[in-house]
């Protein structure tokens, strides 16, 4: 049973109970701060007879044409680094990587921390988080926003009592789950037929937000770092991507409601392969800010300061929230 207490722990940053807490005080884990190893040096890795081809797969989200343009780059790295074949998989929806992860058509993806719930439930255990991005205070949390058209005349969540409101996917972290959790712990039926005249999904964050932007929502949550000049959507984030790619102006948007911090989502491999693989993406990944900051930039959609290792531990809450979502959905059917 998911409670206030639970929610205050994800409040922290890193949802840790006390005893999580301690124990992550005794882990150290690595930071791109203080990564003095350098980027990893191109060559054929030993674990390329295991790993014959790379696989990445990218939440969906976004269109198509534009995931891959940012990951053009990035894929090339990959691919001269470590001697090896590298594609990747645009999802249309978060699902579509849950479910390559347990076919294993896929060896690794950075996921929101739900999705990446839903994958280690979905495949009990057979995926496991590497790193995962650090925000422009060091960090590792995010939040979910609620956001309208200025000129809608809404400025706060009690207006939008009556008005309809799009989610952005049923696996989203930040589009979905928590803001629904907290929604109903503030006492709002969140299923669109009490306080809000509807609810529906936009078919990922961008194009939730587009709805609003268009008019068929009034509402709509979503993703963004929750630091730095709101006017410039942030530092990071769903809303800093729009506005750099010119399809948003914030000045005509309002946010209304802000989640408190949510752990951001891991890269997350397959649980199967070599230990020296995950260890190369590690190190790829935490040199890579520095060593291609355009890429870097490109690939987490803003700036922020690099990366930091995380563990499944930093994760079991919103395996807590995945699992009463699922418990809830049995007692409605």
């Amino acid at each position: 049973m998911i409670t206030r207490r639970t929610l205050a722990g994800l409040a922290a940053g890193a949802a840790l109970t006390p005893a999580l807490a301690r124990a992550q005080a005794a882990w150290n884990p690595r930071r791109t701060e203080s990564f003095t190893d350098g980027f990893p040096a191109a060559g054929r890795r030993p674990w390329v007879d295991q790993v014959p081809q790379l696989r990445v797969g990218l939440l969906g989200g976004e269109n198509e044409a534009d995931r891959l343009g940012r990951f053009g780059a990035y894929r090339e790295l990959l691919e001269r680094t470590f001697g090896v074949p590298t594609r990747l998989f645009p999802a249309s929806d978060y699902a579509g990587v849950q479910q390559a992860f347990s076919a294993k058509q896929i060896e690794i993806a950075a996921l929101g921390a739900s999705a990446y719930a839903g994958a280690w439930l979905d495949t009990n255990g057979g995926v496991e988080p590497l790193l995962t991005a650090q925000e422009a205070d060091g960090s590792i949390s995010y939040v979910a926003v609620m956001i309208t058209r200025a000129d809608s005349g809404i400025t706060n969540l009690e207006q939008m009592r009556g008005k309809s409101l799009a989610w952005a996917d049923p696996n989203s972290t930040s589009g979905y789950l928590i803001p629904r959790f907290a929604l109903r712990r503030a006492g709002i039926a969140v299923d669109g037929t009490a306080y809000f005249s509807r609810t529906g999904f936009g078919g990922g964050h961008e194009q939730a937000v587009v709805a609003v932007v268009q008019r068929q929502y009034d509402a709509a949550v979503t993703w963004a770092s929750g630091q730095g000049d709101v006017n410039q959507g942030y530092t990071r984030g769903n809303l800093r991507a729009m506005v750099d790619k010119g399809m948003l102006n914030m000045r005509d948007m309002r946010i209304i409601w802000t989640s408190e911090p949510i752990v951001n989502g891991p890269h997350t491999a397959r649980t199967d392969l070599p230990a020296a693989f995950k260890e190369d993406w590690k190190r790829f990944h935490l040199a890579l800010p520095t060593a291609h900051p355009e890429i870097y930039r490109q690939v987490e959609r803003g700036a922020g300061t690099g990366y930091r290792e995380v563990r499944h531990a930093d994760y079991e809450l919103i395996v807590e929230i995945r699992r009463e979502e699922a418990a809830a959905r049995r007692r409605r059917t």
